[in-house]
């Protein structure tokens, strides 16, 4: 089995280079060891049943299959297991199967005990992502198994629609295309594996002490419904309305469009390639991506003389939530994420915020934004079947509903005492 070790130079080199900005730690009441952990690598390869004809393959950016066992003539194991242990408990398989002639196959998932089948499947097929009918989907206590139609033509399975580091790239390159007079964009750093960590600095005018709203995503790499709405949130703030230009008049955005590149890339669970957590790390900064990203606003707030906010962090979950700080009334704008919610019910048809507010205790970018910064924190969970359709509207509308409250704020107004 392949290790990677906890010491990479790529990564090593970079931290010396950015080292020269200081940062402030910021304490929690329930510390977490974030030091790198060893992972377990997937082997890269095609699997072949040479009796039944049909082929399996990880060879892909955010694949993730670690075996593949014939179990009788028209089933097969689908062997998946995480980066390493202690992780959540929930599995994310990606892989893409095809056969030496047309025929139907069963693909039976086994993961480590303890873990359990979160992900409906998905098909890409024809150039598009859909979900595989529930009719074809088997559950026996935590065995599932899925029947599919396979060809010649490689199908890809996967827990959650595949958005790799290359992609997310094309995505924001072709976002910020003739907006390149406001969106200012830089790598602020690599990761653990040398992977580029790309930040989008958003402003019109002078950035001087224009206040900070920070937008992050992708710290878990399969919560892709959370990168959506961070996509329709962010295309609001950048759509050129007289309401985003009056907003990027006032404030400054900061928004990280991928900040697990590796773990996205290698197909991990949860962690990045050091095997830690990037959302329990907002504390010491010992991973690369955390403490470089932590260094670069920490650096963008000492130059210019200004503050941050708010924060918003993307993620997903099984449903629809916004995870608050209750600790509101030291922060930059006590009324806003009452304010904002109200909007939020009043713009979406048939919409109520499901809020879950309670004081981070762990090192969770939530709890850096209002202990380390007095800001308003926010992580931003979208439910894994969240129909894309819904996710557009609601990262749409929190987005201009956001841009109109802050629009309405006078900068005396906001707390930064």
């Amino acid at each position: 089995m392949k290790l990677i070790t906890n010491q990479l130079i790529i990564a090593l080199l970079f931290s010396i280079c950015y080292g020269c900005v200081s940062v402030n730690k910021v304490a929690f009441k329930i510390p977490v060891d974030t030091r790198s952990n060893n992972i377990q690598l997937q082997d890269r390869k095609t699997f072949f049943i040479d009796d039944l004809g049909v082929y399996a393959s990880n060879q892909f950016d955010g694949a993730r299959l670690n075996d593949f066992q014939k179990i009788n003539d028209s089933t097969v194991q689908v062997i998946v297991n995480p980066e390493n242990q202690p992780i959540n408990k929930s599995a994310y398989y990606a892989f893409k199967v095809w056969s030496e002639k047309e025929r139907l196959l069963y693909l039976k998932f086994q993961y480590p005990k303890g873990h359990k089948h979160r992900y409906q499947p998905k098909l890409y097929k024809d150039n598009k992502w859909e979900l595989i009918d529930t009719v074809n989907v088997y559950k026996q206590d935590s065995i599932v198994t899925v029947k599919v139609q396979i060809e010649k033509k490689p199908l890809t399975i996967a827990a959650q629609e595949i958005q790799s580091s290359t992609d997310v790239k094309n995505w924001y390159t072709a976002l910020i295309k003739g907006k390149e007079a406001y969106v200012h964009f830089k790598n602020f750093g690599k990761s653990a594996l040398g992977r580029d960590l790309p930040v989008l600095d958003i402003y019109k005018g002078n950035k001087k002490e224009k206040p900070i709203i920070v937008l992050l995503t992708r710290q878990h790499p399969p919560e892709v419904t959370g990168y959506f709405a961070f996509q329709e949130f962010l295309k609001a703030i950048l759509n050129e309305s007289s309401l985003s230009h009056d907003f990027l008049n006032k404030y400054r955005v900061l928004a990280f469009p991928i900040m697990n590149p590796d773990g996205v890339d290698l197909g991990h669970w949860r962690h990045n390639a050091q095997g830690i957590d990037l959302n329990r790390d907002w504390s010491v900064y010992r991973q690369p991506e955390i403490r470089q990203a932590v260094k670069y606003i920490t650096k963008q707030i000492k130059k210019d003389k200004t503050k941050i906010i708010l924060g918003l962090d993307f993620h997903s979950t099984y449903e629809d939530v916004f995870y608050t700080n209750k600790i509101r009334e030291k922060t930059t704008m006590p009324q806003f994420i009452e304010s904002w919610f109200t909007a939020l019910e009043a713009n979406i048809p048939d919409y109520n915020v499901n809020e879950s507010s309670a004081n981070s205790t762990r090192p969770v970018s939530k709890g850096w934004f209002l202990y380390g910064h007095d800001a308003v924190g926010i992580t931003y969970e979208i439910g894994d079947a969240t129909p894309r359709e819904r996710i557009k509207e609601i990262g749409k509308t929190s987005a201009v509903q956001m841009m109109k409250i802050l629009n309405n704020y006078k900068p005396n107004s906001i707390n930064y005492d």
